[in-house]
C-alpha cells in the first residue's frame, strides 16, 4: 500500500509537469513522459493519479474529436501553487529540463499520427493525420505496393507532417 504523501507526491508531479508543457497532453505522453522517459512516477501509480486528478478536476479533456487530451485547469493552477514546494526540487528540475528539451517533439508526436496496415490484395494502406484538439486539418489515405515502403512513410510522417500540409494548403488555397 503506497503512503498518502506519495500519492499526493505524484498528482502535484503531474501537475508541475501539465503546468509546463503548456499544451493538452494524452494519457499516453504522460505516461511517457513521467515513466518511461523519466522515472518520476511509478508506472502503476501513475494511471489511477491521473484519473484522481480528473475527478477532482484539476485537469480536464479538452479534446472535442478523437482520443482524450488533457490541461491543467485553474483549480489545479491553484492546488499547485499552494503545494509547489512539496515537489523536490531535483524533481521540478528534472521535470523544467526535460520539458525545454522535449515540448515540441512530443506536440508533433501528439498532432501526427499514422498508421499502415496489410490489404487481402498485399498491398499496404497508409493512413496519416494531422490534427489539433477540436478537429482533423488533414487525413491522407493511400495504398503502396509493399509493407517496406509502408513503414518508411509511417516513420518519417511525424517529421515531415508539416511540410507536407504547407505545401498541399499552398497548393490548394492561392
Amino acid at each position: 500500500m503506497i503512503k498518502q504523501d506519495e500519492y499526493t507526491l505524484n498528482k502535484l508531479i503531474l501537475l508541475f509537469v501539465f503546468d509546463k508543457m503548456e499544451i493538452a497532453l494524452s494519457e499516453n505522453t504522460v505516461i511517457d513522459m513521467c515513466c518511461s522517459s523519466n522515472e518520476w512516477i511509478n508506472y502503476m501509480l501513475c494511471k489511477p493519479a491521473l484519473n484522481k486528478l480528473i475527478d477532482e478536476s484539476f485537469i480536464y479533456n479538452v479534446a472535442q474529436y478523437g482520443d482524450a487530451l488533457y490541461q491543467i485547469t485553474p483549480e489545479g493552477r491553484y492546488c499547485l501553487a499552494e503545494f509547489y514546494v512539496n515537489i523536490p526540487s531535483s524533481i521540478r528540475e528534472s521535470i523544467s529540463n526535460f520539458v525545454k528539451l522535449n515540448r515540441m517533439r512530443y506536440r508533433r508526436k501528439q498532432e501526427c499520427t499514422a498508421d499502415y496496415y496489410m490489404n487481402k490484395d498485399s498491398t499496404y494502406t497508409v493512413y496519416l493525420k494531422i490534427h489539433d484538439t477540436a478537429k482533423p486539418l488533414l487525413e491522407l489515405k493511400f495504398n503502396v505496393s509493399d509493407r517496406k515502403t509502408a513503414k518508411n512513410i509511417y516513420k518519417q510522417w511525424e517529421e515531415k507532417a508539416g511540410n507536407l500540409y504547407a505545401l498541399i494548403y499552398d497548393n490548394l488555397v492561392e
